[in-house]
C-alpha cells in the first residue's frame, strides 16, 4: 500500500516511515526538505522492505499535488506550521494561513480530484485555542476535512494529539531533562502519536464500504497514565507530592534529583473513544520516563541520536 505523508520529512513523518516500511507499506514522503531517513532508500532495500519514496515539493503547489497523488491509497496530512512557531514568533499570520489552511484545502481538493477516499488529518488539541493564530488554522483545517467528507464521501479521521515534539529535537529541547519537565505536565510521546496514525490507516483501509455517517471521526490522542481519575480528583490530598509518591515511591528521590516537581498535577485527556474506535493503547507514561532517567541519567536514551 502506498501512503502519502505530506510534510513527511518532519519528526512524525520520519517515525511513520519506519513503522510503515516495517509493515510492508511504501511511504511516499512529500516535503520541501530532505532528511536522511526520508531519502536514503538503499538501506531499506537491503532489509528487503519497500523503499521510501521522496518527492521534493510543497502542498502549496496544486499542479504538483495532483501529480503526486496518482496511485496513492491513503493520505496522511501532516504538513503545517505548529504552535512552537507561533510561540517563538518564527512565522507570521500569513504563513500560517497559507500552509495550514490553504495547504490543507489543496490536499483535500487534489485528493477529491484523484478519487482518493481515505485521509488522516493530524490536527491538534490547540483547536481549543481557536482565537490563537495556530489554533484558528487547525479549526479551519478541521472544517475543510468535514466539508470534503460530506461533499465527496471521503473517509476521514481527524486526530487531535497534544504537543508531541520528541526529546531528540534539539531545535526545541536543549536536552532530555528539559523535555522530561514538559512531559511531566501531561504529554504524549511521538511513538504513541505514530501508533494512532497507523491504527487510523488500518481502520480506513479495512472499512471498504465507508463509515456509517458521512462525517470524520475526530479523536483526541494522549499518552499513558498510571494516575487514576480518583488520583487526579484528590491530588496531593495527603500533602505536597503525596500522589506522586503513591504511584512512584521508588522514583521519588530520583525525580527531585532531576529537577522534576512531584507536586505538579498533570492534565489528562479523555481518550476513551480513541481507544474504543482505533484500539489505541498508549505505551509511554511517566513511569517509562522515570525508568529511562534511572537507566540513562540526565542525558536520556537519545544522547547519541542526531538532531
Amino acid at each position: 500500500m502506498r501512503v502519502l505523508l505530506t510534510g513527511g520529512a518532519g519528526d512524525l513523518g520520519q517515525f511513520l516511515c519506519r513503522s510503515l516500511t516495517g509493515m510492508g507499506h511504501t511511504p511516499v514522503v512529500f516535503d520541501v526538505r530532505k532528511t536522511g531517513e526520508a531519502s536514503d532508500t538503499a538501506a531499506m532495500r537491503a532489509l528487503g522492505v519497500p523503499s521510501i519514496e521522496f518527492i521534493e515539493g510543497s502542498v502549496l503547489h496544486r499542479e504538483q499535488l495532483n501529480t503526486v497523488l496518482k496511485d496513492i491509497d491513503v493520505v496522511v496530512h501532516l504538513a503545517a506550521w505548529h504552535g512552537i512557531h507561533e510561540a517563538r514568533k518564527e512565522r507570521d499570520v500569513y504563513e500560517f494561513w497559507d500552509l495550514n489552511v490553504g495547504g490543507t484545502f489543496n490536499v483535500f481538493q487534489a485528493a477529491a480530484e484523484n478519487g482518493i477516499k481515505n485521509i488522516v488529518f493530524v490536527s491538534s488539541t490547540s483547536v481549543s485555542e481557536r482565537f490563537g493564530i495556530y489554533g484558528h488554522t487547525k479549526v479551519l483545517g478541521e472544517e475543510i476535512a468535514n466539508v470534503y467528507a460530506f461533499r465527496h464521501g471521503m473517509n476521514v479521521i481527524i486526530l487531535r494529539p497534544r504537543a508531541f515534539i520528541p526529546p531528540w529535537n534539539q531545535e526545541v529541547y536543549s536536552n532530555f531533562i528539559e523535555w522530561a519537565r514538559w512531559f511531566a505536565q501531561g504529554g504524549v510521546h511521538i511513538s504513541d502519536v505514530a501508533q494512532s496514525v497507523v491504527k487510523s490507516i488500518e481502520l480506513l483501509v479495512s472499512t471498504a464500504d465507508g463509515f456509517e455517517e458521512p462525517a470524520p471521526l475526530c479523536l483526541p490522542v494522549d499518552g499513558a497514565y498510571e494516575y487514576s481519575d480518583e488520583d487526579l480528583a484528590n491530588w496531593d490530598a495527603e500533602g505536597r507530592g503525596s500522589t506522586f509518591r503513591k504511584r512512584y515511591a521508588q522514583f521519588y528521590d530520583l525525580a527531585l534529583e532531576m529537577g522534576l516537581n512531584p507536586a505538579l498535577k498533570p492534565t489528562k485527556l479523555d481518550i476513551s473513544k480513541t481507544t474504543k474506535v482505533l484500539r489505541y493503547r498508549p505505551l509511554y507514561s511517566m513511569k517509562t520516563l522515570l525508568m529511562e532517567l534511572r537507566q540513562y541519567g540526565a542525558s536520556g536514551p537519545y544522547a547519541d541520536r542526531k538532531p
